[in-house]
């Protein structure tokens, strides 16, 4: 296969990412004020729509601002790219070694949030597709960018597209890891509303999608919860005020990966406020990150075991709150799941509150879409690895004949919703070529590729 990507297409790009991932794009807003997300990711959408127009394409712009989208070709098919342009905050600034959202490029990385999730493999994608319009190659099919706005929070972007606009014939979503990922779990972000207390306070955590690095208690007896956690063993400081556990924050896709903070102090807390909320956070999730001994063994051989996160907690004197986040196995009904929960928490005197559901994905390998992508994805790196499935939710399942490819590689180190989010240079213009020839391949041929199979 030919190498696409020049070096005039490299410099364009990175120009272009430093552009986008300068703007703070966090969900601020209500969903029903305009702009529905905060003035920043309408910016930011404004801002890639107008990259898309030098490219020579056509671009729209949702009236009510919940998503864009940039169209080329023609032909009576349309492929898809879905994007998304939302990423989520940055956190606490002290971690990082640059500004979040002051784009720079330091040992041959681009670091920033969005960098990883999802604005560089956008712009991997986006300049992919300039590389292919560059040739003179002629489209014979449509291909349509769409850039949601509310990926880290409802995916209220993609549901107002799909009432609106056309679908499309087949897509990827460059949002996940090489090569192709088929399957995805099953999504349930809920909340636990539950008693307050007038003896303490607690604010910890974050997004549902994130499993939080960091958990502090204050009061008169923080003391004795620090010796409790010393006890054991747990990452902590203690000032003489403030107690301030210490965790390792990652996606709550790979919840098994970080090491949760609220949980942690969960295990300390319990001893001096033996709260509903912190004694289920004790006895019931501990160091788990499976739900095991709330749900048991839940696993299946095509996507692996269930994920869970417990991604904030909030107690004050009129109620209290979890916030988690499960990644569901495929074959698993999430009904089964959710009659399950309600009947381990009620107990505790514990409200289950739905806040998002969202159905798992299924692509089989054996498609032609899977298939092309593949031979692709091996022919340009000559990794033999076979398609994957994924506890991250992808906008892939939001639409029919649709994938997650790239643009992580197996060997990038993820670091997506932490602290120094960049990527690599070398990945973001290896991940460019692999699109291009994506790009060629559904939308500029009428013959199949071979099977990688």
């Amino acid at each position: 296969m030919k190498t696409w990507v020049t070096k005039i297409n490299q410099k364009e790009s990175v120009a272009a990412l430093k552009r986008i991932v300068s703007i703070p794009s966090v969900n601020i807003g209500d969903g029903v004020t305009y702009p529905p997300f905060g003035q920043a990711i309408a910016d930011c959408l404004a801002e890639v729509l107008s990259i898309c127009k030098t490219l020579g394409m056509s671009t729209y712009s949702d009236p009510e601002g919940f998503y864009g989208y940039a169209d080329y070709g023609q032909g009576e098919e349309l492929v898809a790219v879905l994007c998304h342009l939302d990423v989520v905050p940055a956190g606490d600034l002290n971690l990082w070694d640059t500004h979040p959202f002051n784009a720079v490029v330091k040992d041959g990385k681009l670091l920033g949030r969005g960098s990883q999730d999802d604005k560089g493999p956008t712009i991997a994608a986006l300049y992919g597709f300039k590389a292919v319009v560059d040739e003179g190659i002629n489209f014979t099919k449509r291909i349509r960018f769409v850039f949601g706005t509310d990926e880290e929070t409802l995916w209220r972007c993609m549901d107002r597209y799909n009432l609106k606009e056309e679908q499309p014939t087949m897509g990827f979503v460059p949002d996940s890891s090489f090569p192709v990922t088929y399957a995805e779990k099953g999504l349930l972000q809920i909340k636990l509303i539950g008693p307050g207390s007038s003896d303490f306070s607690l604010v910890c955590g974050g997004a549902f999608n994130v499993v939080p690095d960091r958990a502090s208690y204050q009061g008169n007896d923080a003391k004795i919860v620090s010796e409790k956690l010393a006890e054991i063993n747990v990452n902590q400081n203690f000032d003489g005020q403030l107690v301030t556990v210490k965790g390792k924050a990652v996606h709550a896709s790979t919840a098994e990966q970080g090491i949760n903070a609220i949980n942690q102090l969960a295990k300390g807390l319990v001893h001096v406020h033996p709260h509903p909320m912190v004694q289920f956070l004790a006895e019931k999730v501990g160091d788990e990150t499976n739900g095991f001994s709330i749900f048991g063994e839940i696993q299946d051989e095509m996507t692996g075991e269930l994920t869970f996160n417990v991604a904030s907690i909030c107690i004050d004197e009129n109620n209290s709150e979890i916030k988690l986040d499960l990644r569901i196995p495929i074959s698993f009904p999430i009904e089964d799941l959710v009659e399950t929960l309600k009947n381990v928490v009620a107990p505790y005197g514990l409200n289950y509150q739905e806040f998002d559901h969202v159905a798992g994905l299924y692509v089989p390998k054996e498609s032609e879409l899977v298939q092309t992508l593949m031979t692709i994805y091996q022919s340009k790196t000559g990794d033999k690895t076979w398609p994957l499935t994924s506890g991250g939710a992808t906008y892939a399942r939001t639409m029919q004949n649709m994938v997650a490819f790239g643009a992580r590689f197996p060997t990038t180190e993820g670091l997506a919703h932490q602290s120094n989010e960049g990527i690599s240079l070398d990945e973001l213009f290896q991940a460019m070529d692999i699109y291009a020839e994506t790009i060629f391949q559904l939308c500029c041929r009428t013959k199949k590729t071979h099977s990688y199979l």
